[in-house]
């Protein structure tokens, strides 16, 4: 009776890490039901948003007149695709979020990026506790010098760096799968308790 309660045990382990794990990513499409195009607003459609690793992110777009151009936070900010990343123009492109940090993509296509068709997001580490507001274009720095010190032993200037942090989201905008996996979760939850009684009566 041991041994059959042990392997339920495993099982359940096996299922909560298989099933549940991989089921709390999310594939956002980028603009919704504008897709990538121009004339988007990419800033707001990330407000709200928190991305996480193993999250994905689906561009939808007409495929000869646009591309997807993973590309750094510089080539960004002067859209430029002469280094990019990565590149697809297929029409249909998934971008798997597998690293944490911000991540920037533009579009290839001359003009584009400068219309608006860009997009930057920051990723926080699975499990990291969310909370991190979706990237802004990168932030600009402020340098603080302080006099020298005039002590009788010499002192170096202090320089300090402090870098803005985005801004905060107002609102909270949930997926559109948090629907289901919350119906999926209660289910599951349920499933599991019945096992644990099973189990252990």
């Amino acid at each position: 009776m041991a041994n059959y309660k042990a392997r339920i045990l495993c099982l359940m382990a096996f299922l909560i890490n298989f099933i549940v794990g991989p089921s709390l990513a999310t594939d956002y499409t980028v603009g919704d039901s504008a897709g990538w195009a121009l004339g988007a607003d990419y800033t707001s459609w990330t407000s709200g948003k928190t991305f996480t690793v193993g999250d994905s992110l689906v561009f939808k777009y007409t495929g000869s007149s646009h591309t997807v151009d993973e590309v750094t936070a510089n080539d960004y900010n002067t859209c430029s695709v002469g280094n990019s990343i990565s590149s697809d123009s297929t029409g249909s492109t998934t971008i798997a979020l597998k690293t944490p940090g911000p991540h920037y993509f533009i579009c290839g296509v001359v003009g584009h990026c400068g219309g608006g068709m860009k997009l930057s997001v920051t990723v926080t580490a699975a499990g990291g506790g969310g909370g991190a507001a979706p990237a802004s274009p990168p932030a600009a720095s402020e340098t603080t010098t302080s006099p020298p010190s005039t002590t009788t032993s010499p002192a170096p200037p202090t320089t300090t760096t402090t870098t803005l942090p985005p801004p905060s989201a107002t609102a909270t905008n949930l997926p559109s799968s948090c629907g289901t996996l919350s119906s999926f979760s209660a289910m599951f939850f349920t499933f599991v308790a019945m096992l644990l009684k099973l189990v252990l009566s």
